[in-house]
């Protein structure tokens, strides 16, 4: 089963500011899903995205981005 962070539990969860977390969230750095207007986030995800270094390739392409 799939366990969802939100943002304050990721926080908790990898004992960073939420401030650094947005920023690299923004930035297409950490593995989250945005689900309306907010982000989740699945926890066995976020453990290989930390094991492989903090290497993360977003499948997730910015408005503007050409094709």
């Amino acid at each position: 089963m799939t366990t969802w962070l939100n943002f304050n539990e990721l926080s908790t969860y990898l004992k960073l500011p939420k401030s650094t977390l947005y920023k690299m969230t923004g930035a297409g750095q950490v593995p989250g899903h945005k689900i309306g207007r907010s982000y989740r986030f699945d926890r066995d995800e976020v453990d290989k995205w930390i094991k492989t270094g903090g290497k993360h390739t977003s499948k997730r392409r910015r408005s503007g981005s050409a094709v």
